[in-house]
């Protein structure tokens, strides 16, 4: 079974359907985040401090980092990204000891957050693009680091999962031609959210099945589907809510409960198990969680 390492000076993590679940950390991502952006073109970095510190306090295993801002002042990335990479990530790989993941559409900040990262830290990402893969895989073997691979190419994304999961093994056969082993690529198969694909719960069990067939080896996004699967409209999250992936029948279900809490995410109830017959008794507005039928 492959298996993906990430180091940073003194930790590492595993990414892999034999090892336990790996959190990637994603906050600090100026996209669609104004305030963040304006602050780092600012130069003022205490929401990266703030945001590294309490994604690792929540279990984050990974940090990923991200310094896409476009500048007001000089909206070229390629000139402004590289510098502010090597800012970003010598101030993250100071502050914690997790390993990091390197996120840029950037060559040039992919490579400059390469020289100053301690042990080994994840690359993301090369896609299907040729022009991607030329630019990005001399930079994956050059530095002996592990990369996302994301299912997409020339063409765009597919609504086939079939189609790609082509492109996934094209980017790891390719990956192989530099001497780059399968282990190291680490496979995003673009799970779309519900709210904006209908099939997309359908395509999930199918790349998963497909898995077990071929030995691409399937990791980062493949394992957070049910993240992606929440997104949209509230309706639709229920039924996700409710159930784990692989939960057959009300064998997996959760005690849901009725109490603000647990509408922000934060009721410790919600992790629960009910038995497989049991229901669920409402108790009147604002006094409390609904229990169990006994």
């Amino acid at each position: 079974m492959a298996r993906t390492v990430i180091e940073s000076k003194t930790k590492t993590a595993i990414i892999g359907f034999d090892a336990p679940f790996c959190v990637i950390g994603e906050r600090i991502n100026p996209t669609g985040r104004k305030k963040l952006a304006a602050e780092l073109e600012a130069g003022d970095f205490s929401t990266v401090e703030k945001d590294a510190l309490e994604q690792v306090a929540c279990g984050a295993m990974v940090l990923d980092v991200n310094a896409g801002v476009v500048y007001n002042s000089n909206p070229n990335p390629n000139e402004t990204e590289p510098p502010l990479m090597r800012q970003v990530l010598e101030l993250v790989q100071g502050l914690v000891d997790v390993p990091l993941c390197i996120d840029s559409s950037v060559p040039g900040a992919l490579e400059e957050g390469l020289k100053v990262a301690e042990g080994r830290p994840l690359l993301n990402s090369v896609t299907g693009e040729e022009e991607r893969l030329e630019a990005i895989l001399p930079l994956v073997k050059k530095y002996d680091v592990p990369v996302v691979a994301i299912s997409n190419d020339d063409t765009g994304i597919s609504e086939d999962p079939e189609v790609r999961f082509a492109v996934a093994k094209k980017i790891v056969e390719r990956a192989a031609d530099f001497g780059i082993p399968a282990h190291d690529i680490v496979v995003d198969p673009l799970l779309m959210p519900v709210g904006a694909m209908a099939t997309a719960g359908v395509q999930v069990f199918a790349l998963v099945r497909q898995r077990e067939h071929d030995p691409v080896p399937l990791g980062r996004d493949g394992s957070r589907g049910r993240g992606q699967h929440a997104d949209g409209p509230r309706p639709q999250r229920r039924s996700v809510d409710r159930a784990e992936p692989g939960d057959r029948g009300n064998q997996g279900r959760h005690q849901l409960c009725r109490c603000r809490n647990c509408r922000q995410g934060l009721c410790r109830w919600r992790t629960r198990r009910a038995p497989p017959a049991a229901g669920l008794r409402p108790l009147p507005p604002r006094s409390g969680h609904a229990l169990p039928r006994t």
